[in-house]
């Protein structure tokens, strides 16, 4: 009997002046980055939570928690890769993740695939494995008012191993 477990994570963070835009890893040239501890990569944010979820594990805020200063400005990708190690060491693998950034500006488009690449690198998965999409919410809300970015995540993993 195959053990399947599904995972779904959010995040949103605001946008702000004097911060680079990072998204999936991927520096995003813009007028606003978005604000957090770490480099507020809110579409890793949300792989992060909806893997943490899937597997019982927590979520990004209990292992690593904006009051570390160890976390600051830290890469997303970097804490994706840990996730990734303690989900293997927890006897899970990916099945598959599928992403959606919501964001009025700037277009996604050009960066998906390098986003994608970053994610699948990060937890040594094959990319086609990885979807990653974005849209817009048609000016409504604070994301379509340019105030914010979000992003949303499921993800499907199967344990593989038990452990006593």
């Amino acid at each position: 009997m195959t053990n399947l477990r599904v995972g779904h994570g959010y995040d949103v963070h605001r946008l702000v002046d004097g911060r680079p835009l990072i998204l999936g890893g991927v520096k995003i040239p813009h007028t606003q980055g978005l604000d957090g501890h770490s480099d507020a990569d809110v579409l890793i944010h949300a792989v992060m939570d909806a893997l943490l979820g899937a597997a019982a594990l927590g979520d990004i805020g209990l292992l690593f928690p904006d009051t570390d200063p160890a976390y600051e400005g830290v890469s997303s990708l970097k804490l994706l890769q840990a996730v990734g190690e303690r989900l293997g060491k927890a006897g899970y693998q990916i099945v598959n993740i599928d992403a959606t950034v919501l964001a009025e500006r700037p277009k996604l488009s050009p960066y998906r695939a390098a986003m994608r690449d970053n994610i699948t690198h990060a937890l040594a998965i094959e990319p086609t494995r990885v979807s990653v999409k974005a849209t817009t919410e048609e000016g409504l809300g604070f994301t379509g008012r340019g105030e914010g970015i979000a992003a949303h995540s499921v993800v499907l993993i199967e344990q593989t191993k038990t452990f006593v």
